[in-house]
């Protein structure tokens, strides 16, 4: 059986990547970041979405992205933005660079493990605005993952970097994800952290806009939905 190393937030994009991986008939290795994050909750569902899945191993890596900064995420100073951001705006809740760094340690987990893939569930439709989510980025790392190991540039065993939600709308995703059986009812998409989500936010709204499109009801508690 194929190994798969998983991206896994705990949210929703990142739960339905993980089924996929799961129904390619892949043994998963699902990889979670504790990088101080204000919805530092994610990791709770992360743990629940991995235990779902009964995998031998959920690795949880600690990066303390706090001390960079930049991001609404990881700043308490920054607050996080309510209703929609223009998808043309790269917003205040981008991480610098937390792909290429999320990627960089999954790339090397998976040479570690003779892995044939890594899975991300980064998605460039209804996508949150941020660089490190286009099909442009996910190639160049592509490129540099076939020379960057010695598994691709001596052993000849190239580790590819998946990607199958990348041209899905998040309606698409909603539908994938409740056919596959995803636990989405165990999955957290707010970015404020709070125990309910709060239904305002960007990644909120983003959400429940897919949820609704699918006519889908979505099975997460919110503070208020709109």
């Amino acid at each position: 059986m194929d190994k798969a190393v998983v991206l896994l937030s705990g949210g929703l994009d990142s739960t339905v990547c993980m089924a996929v991986a799961k129904s390619q008939d892949l043994e998963i290795f699902p990889i979670s970041f504790d990088y101080h994050q204000r919805h530092r909750i994610e990791l709770y569902s992360a743990r629940k979405v991995a235990a779902f899945y009964g995998v031998g191993r959920h690795l949880i890596v600690e990066t303390n992205m706090e001390a960079i900064g930049g991001s609404a995420l990881t700043d308490p100073e920054i607050g996080v933005p309510e209703g929609d951001v223009k998808r043309a705006d790269v917003p205040i809740t981008y991480v610098p660079a937390r792909n290429l760094i999320f990627l960089s340690y999954a790339l090397s987990y998976a040479e570690v493990l003779q892995a044939k893939y890594v899975f991300i569930g980064v998605n460039a439709v209804d996508y949150s605005g941020y660089p490190d989510c286009r099909p442009e980025f996910i190639q160049r790392f592509q490129a540099v993952a076939d020379f960057s190991t010695k598994a691709a540039a001596v052993d000849r065993r190239r580790i590819e970097i998946a990607t199958p939600l990348q041209t899905l709308s998040k309606k698409e995703i909603v539908l994938l994800g409740q056919r596959l059986g995803a636990p989405l009812a165990l999955t957290h998409s707010c970015y404020k952290g709070g125990e309910k989500a709060c239904g305002v936010c960007d990644s909120c709204r983003l959400r429940l806009k897919g949820f609704a499109e699918a006519g889908v009801i979505d099975p997460i508690a919110y503070e208020r939905r709109e």
